[in-house]
Order: structure tokens, then C-alpha cells, then sequence
């Protein structure tokens, strides 16, 4: 009788499968990576992407949308401080952002910019990696862009 409880036992964990993995910092960037230097140019930069991905976010106050494991972009930015970094994103459909900082804070939006899209404002920027991933409120990807400046968009 035992024998037959921890087969069903392992049987049900076969069937439940893994967990979802979250976002992982140290995975190859989707789209790459770029480098930016306080006062850069063009300002906004810009990235096409797909927004979205299979990974539900549940980081403490960032506990919305979906996103890819891996990041979207990797940035790594050069500042003295005094800049402050305007993360948007553009897309027909519900996006949002999420930004892991290069002290590790997790931070994310949903719909601080125009028409529901997302912004993200970091004052202060400080020098370092930002992993960024753009995700859908819901779990389909879409078609998006991100933005990132210096400048206040609104």
C-alpha cells in the first residue's frame, strides 16, 4: 500500500510539471545589447521588438503582465548621475515594462503614458546594466517599441 501512495504521489508532480522560471538577468538579451553615454544621440533611442512572453511577472509591486525570460535589451549606460532615464514603450495593444536596475531593483509600469502605454521614469540614473523587457498586460505577444530618453516624452 505505501508503494502504491508514492507512485501516485511522484505520478502527480510528473503531471504538474516545473514551475514557470522568471525573468533571468544573466540570459542573452533577445535583441541585444546597446551602450549609452549621458547626453547620447539620437534622443530617443529606439528598438522594434515583440513584446510579451510566457513568463507571468510576480515581483513584489511589479505583479502584472508577461514577459520572456530572457531580457529584451541589455543597456548598459554610462551617466554622472545627473540624467534622468525615461523607459516608454509604443504598441497597438495593453504593454507594460519592466527594468531590473543595475543595484538590482526591480521596477515596472503599465500604463503611465499616453493612450495606456507604458513609462517608466528612473531620477537619477545611475551608470550601469539595465535588463529590460517589455511585456503584455495579457498572455498573446505583440508588435511594440521601446523607447528610452533623457527626456520627459509627455
Amino acid at each position: 500500500m505505501r508503494l502504491s501512495f508514492l507512485s501516485l504521489l511522484a505520478g502527480c508532480v510528473v503531471l504538474l510539471g516545473p514551475a514557470a522560471s522568471a525573468q533571468d538577468v544573466t540570459a542573452e538579451p533577445t535583441y541585444g545589447s546597446e551602450s549609452l553615454d549621458e547626453g547620447f544621440l539620437p534622443d530617443p533611442y529606439e528598438l522594434d521588438l515583440t513584446a510579451g512572453g510566457s513568463i507571468a511577472v510576480d515581483l513584489g509591486a511589479c505583479a502584472y503582465g508577461h514577459v520572456a525570460m530572457a531580457p529584451d535589451l541589455d543597456l548598459y549606460y554610462t551617466t554622472s548621475g545627473n540624467s534622468d532615464l525615461y523607459f516608454f514603450a509604443v504598441s497597438g495593444s495593453d504593454t507594460m515594462i519592466l527594468v531590473n536596475t543595475p543595484s538590482g531593483d526591480w521596477l515596472c509600469d503599465d500604463d503611465s503614458y499616453d493612450d495606456g502605454d507604458p513609462l517608466l521614469v528612473i531620477p537619477a540614473a545611475e551608470d550601469g546594466l539595465y535588463n529590460v523587457w517589455v511585456g503584455t498586460y495579457g498572455e498573446d505577444t505583440a508588435p511594440a517599441t521601446l523607447f528610452i530618453s533623457e527626456v520627459d516624452p509627455r
